[in-house]
């Protein structure tokens, strides 16, 4: 499977060197226009090399396709599309484009690669909903970059035609009805099995719910020259994997910082125990754990490493925050008085924070009494409910734009924000990054748990909170691949992931 790490990318065919800029659409539509007005490429001359990369791409992923079927709109999409099944006929396949307009409405370059496919006698069938789809490749050249509404109509009739079919699916650009910015489906969406995308990365497709719709993403500059690029500026980009440094030959067990995680309610002892757990495999020097009494005394038998605390009240805790460097506070916390209490306690501190679960929770409710209450020292890394409460908007909303909401919390609580889901987006105060890591088995309990410990371990080792949370998020998520790739999705438990946290930071 794909895998990307805003650098280089391994697939099936070798590596791939990947930018790190994600744009929006309007700023790509700008690259588009520097190229042609000011660099002097001719715009036909770059839906061609779109064209030519397209068809590239499905001889390598499907190289015993002998039929071709071209779904084209009404846009410069549908060029590219035309392009697409020109090289196809050329190169011996049976090709038909199927087509929601009558192509001779189209402009520009588009109408000239409609015209260049009709005069090499290319078959055009304009769609029939319910027509059967017999080939052995679909490529999808309905809609691109611009769309803004929801799909509907023959459209969405198309859509779902394709989807409907067996055959394997590559979108030019953006699957048609993925939003460029967002990543949210406008109604209905092609479930793509690639998506080629050119000059610039789209946002939309590293969050929400791309990771279902664009299948193995590939990236193509079309030869525009690199000073294009430095013309458009975004403060978007993809998380680096950055290993850690080679550690001091002399160094002991105060060199990696002292985590002190304060959770594990009654009842919901197994959350601190995996946070605590997780930034010990991740490196951190020493890790306390500020429980319940009655779970103390066993939190550890099967970990002997973590130091467990019974603590019933803030005068036991500020001990504790006294020798520690991080606080994790959150992991099976509950709402009660002693959580609220522990929480403000830990604030207090003006030790890093990184605040999960219901430590969020009782945030968003401290935050409408005390609404100044933002701190420029933790990390907050809410799934997309707890966001919903801490913006005092739904679920949907959140989701609605990924990029917006994540930059909201930051404003809103300051620090560094963590939205957690496929694509997880990281807002500090003067950008955002995506990571790309992680896999479906990650949807089980606990998981969120695991994370916030790793962020911890990384911040208690020396990161700084920005680097901490993007390469705890991407750390996370890329030894859930390992544990994937060795034992497969399902069943995948968030205990699982220590020895691959282990191999992941000794790399």
């Amino acid at each position: 499977m794909l895998k990307i790490n805003g650098v280089t990318r391994e697939t099936n065919n070798g590596l791939q060197k990947l930018p790190v800029t994600l744009y929006r659409a309007v700023q790509v539509r700008e690259l588009d226009r520097i190229a042609i007005e000011e660099r002097g490429i001719p715009g036909f001359e770059l839906m061609s090399r779109a064209g030519y990369e397209v068809f590239m791409r499905l001889r390598q992923q499907w190289p015993d396709a002998r039929s071709v079927t071209v779904f084209c709109g009404a846009g410069n999409n549908a060029g590219d599309g035309y392009i697409v099944a020109r090289l196809a006929l050329d190169a011996g396949l049976q090709v038909c484009v199927v087509s929601l307009s009558d192509p001779e409405n189209l402009k520009g370059d588009a109408l000239t690669a409609y015209r260049r496919y009709h005069e090499a006698m290319g078959r055009v069938d304009l769609f029939q909903p319910g027509q059967p789809i017999e080939t052995d490749v679909i490529v999808d050249a309905l809609l691109g970059t611009g769309l803004d509404r929801p799909v509907t109509g023959l459209y969405a009739a198309a859509i779902a035609a394709v989807n409907e079919s067996p055959a394997p699916v590559i979108a030019i650009d953006i699957p048609s009805g993925l939003h460029a910015d967002t990543g949210n489906v406008m109604a209905c969406a092609v479930k793509a099995d690639c998506t080629v995308t050119f000059i610039g990365l789209k946002q939309g497709l590293f969050t929400g719910q791309a990771a279902e719709y664009g299948g193995a993403v590939f990236y193509t500059a079309l030869d525009v020259p690199d000073d294009v690029f430095q013309a458009v500026l975004s403060s978007v980009y993809l998380v680096t994997d950055t290993p850690l440094p080679r550690r001091n030959r002399c160094a002991h067990k105060g060199s990696y910082g002292h985590v002190l995680v304060v959770g594990g309610n009654r009842g919901f002892s197994g959350a601190a125990r995996l946070a605590g757990e997780a930034a010990l495999r991740v490196g951190a020097g020493l890790v306390s754990i500020a429980t319940r009494s009655e779970h103390a005394v066993m939190m550890n038998l099967a970990r002997p490493e973590l130091m467990c605390h019974g603590v019933e009240s803030t005068e036991q805790l500020e001990v504790l925050l006294e020798k520690a460097d991080v606080v994790v506070i959150g992991p099976g916390l509950g709402q009660s008085y002693w959580a609220k209490e522990l929480l403000m306690a830990s604030i207090s501190s003006q030790k890093k924070l990184v605040i999960d679960a219901d430590g969020l929770n009782l945030l968003a409710n401290l935050f409408v009494t005390t609404p100044s209450m933002t701190n420029p020292d933790w990390i907050l890394t809410p799934h997309p409910g707890e966001a919903a409460r801490l913006l005092g908007c739904s679920i949907a909303e959140v989701q609605q734009d990924r990029f917006a909401s994540a930059s909201r919390l930051q404003c809103k609580y300051g620090g560094i924000a963590v939205l957690k889901g496929a694509g997880t987006v990281i807002a500090s105060e003067t950008d955002i990054a995506v990571s790309t890591s992680g896999n479906p088995g990650m949807a089980s309990g606990g998981m969120g748990d695991v994370l916030a410990g790793v962020i911890a371990g990384f911040l208690a080792q020396g990161l700084s909170l920005k680097n901490a949370a993007q390469q705890g998020v991407y750390s996370h998520g890329a030894a859930a691949d390992l544990a994937a790739e060795d034992h497969g999705e399902r069943g995948l438990l968030a205990g699982d992931l220590m020895p691959y946290l282990r191999r992941w930071v000794n790399r």
